[in-house]
């Protein structure tokens, strides 16, 4: 599926497609892949996408931390990666990745590409496509 959209005012729309998208799987998945250069908006989609899943802690970037955890209003854990600056999939082993992506909670993950033998067979993979007047959101289901 394609979503394309122009300014950040179409944002929430775009993040109910997104959620709307991935509820429909006949095998939902918790692993949600954002996917897209430096500066595509990723982290900014899932700020959308936490806000439209009543998460009500503030939704940043974790390139410092690797991993933000968020709670929605009914307490359920949200998590958000952003692996940019490891150095390679053993820092994600060390760091214990298997608890949070075999777990049931959402995990939202930036920079999959540095952990690609560690993201399980069910995820939904967002890429965001940067384009000179707009972006395409480019949505797919893996099982």
């Amino acid at each position: 599926m394609q979503i394309i959209y122009r300014e950040l005012s179409e944002l929430e729309g775009v993040a109910g497609k997104v959620i709307d998208f991935a509820k429909a799987q006949a095998k939902p998945a918790n692993i949600w892949v954002f996917d897209g250069e430096m500066g595509a908006g990723k982290t900014t989609l899932i700020k959308a996408i936490g806000q439209q899943m009543g998460i009500v802690d503030t939704i940043q970037s974790p390139t410092y931390s690797i991993v933000n955890e968020y709670q929605d209003d009914k307490g359920d854990a949200y998590y958000h990666f952003d692996f940019y600056r490891l150095k390679n999939e053993t820092e994600a082993m060390d760091m214990g990745y298997e608890e949070y992506f075999y777990d049931k909670n959402y995990c939202f993950i930036e920079w999959a590409s540095k952990i690609p033998y560690l993201i399980p067979t069910n995820y939904l993979k967002i890429a965001i496509i940067l384009q000179s007047d707009h972006r395409i959101i480019e949505l797919t289901h893996f099982e």
